[in-house]
């Protein structure tokens, strides 16, 4: 009966609210603040690719722990961390579906909302939640093709560049172009939402602290998006040669 009182009050009995939907906001957060530096980090090591194939395969086999075991079968290493990140990935998504509108009542709200207040942060998480959408198959693609292909990421036998191959073959370049913006424009608006949400470097003034975040922000967007378009062009290039 307890349950079903707080199912239609929101409160229990002894009148507290129910701590679940923070300490989910709270997992949301860290699993949000995990995949965007993840994020920026698996960008910087795709852009090893700009210093020459040798650098890019060296750097491969580093993250697969070859130094310790050099052996082929090292690259399920890169399988186990992907299978991870999925894992995270997918509990981030179905805790942030929880926000968007289900039905046209509640999206007429958010228009209505938009609309009135022409707030900039509130087109920031509408542009979250449609990159999110988009992620949702493309970046679970992404990291399946990982998972089961991860002997296929540095040079192969016969000499050529398994990642390069990849991204050529079958349009796989224009999946990825748009994964990369996706995932680019998601990662920053969600990092500074997080900084805005928790207060990080919030200062004396929060008003100014949040148009410094909102600069930064966008000047990360541009710097990754373009190293993004640069590594993927060099895929290309290396793949048509």
């Amino acid at each position: 009966m307890s349950k079903q009182i707080e199912g239609f009050l929101g409160i229990s009995e002894d009148r507290k609210k129910s701590r679940i939907p923070a300490k989910l906001d709270l997992i949301q957060s860290g699993t949000g603040l995990f995949l965007g530096l993840f994020m920026w980090a698996h960008m910087l090591f795709v852009a090893t690719i700009l210093f020459g194939e040798d650098v890019y395969n060296q750097v491969v086999h580093i993250l697969e722990l070859r130094f310790m075991y050099d052996s082929p079968n090292m690259s399920y290493v890169t399988s186990f961390l992907a299978a991870c990140v999925l894992v995270i990935f997918f509990v981030h998504a179905a805790l942030g579906m929880r926000k968007m509108p289900i039905n046209f009542r509640q999206w007429q709200i958010y228009r209505a909302h938009a609309t009135r207040m022409k707030h900039g942060d509130t087109t920031l998480w509408w542009i979250q939640a449609c990159t999110g959408f988009i992620m949702f198959f493309l970046g679970s693609a992404h990291l399946i093709i990982i998972i089961t292909n991860s002997d296929q990421i540095a040079l192969l036998a016969d000499g050529t560049l398994g990642s390069a191959e990849r991204v050529y073959s079958h349009f796989m370049w224009l999946f990825y172009l748009v994964l990369l913006f996706a995932v680019e424009l998601h990662g920053s608006i969600g990092l500074y939402r997080l900084c805005v949400k928790w207060g990080w470097f919030e200062g004396k003034d929060a008003k100014a602290t949040r148009k410094k975040l909102k600069k930064a922000k966008w000047i990360l967007s541009i710097f990754f998006i373009a190293l993004g378009l640069l590594s993927l062009g060099a895929f290309l290039k290396i793949a048509m040669n």
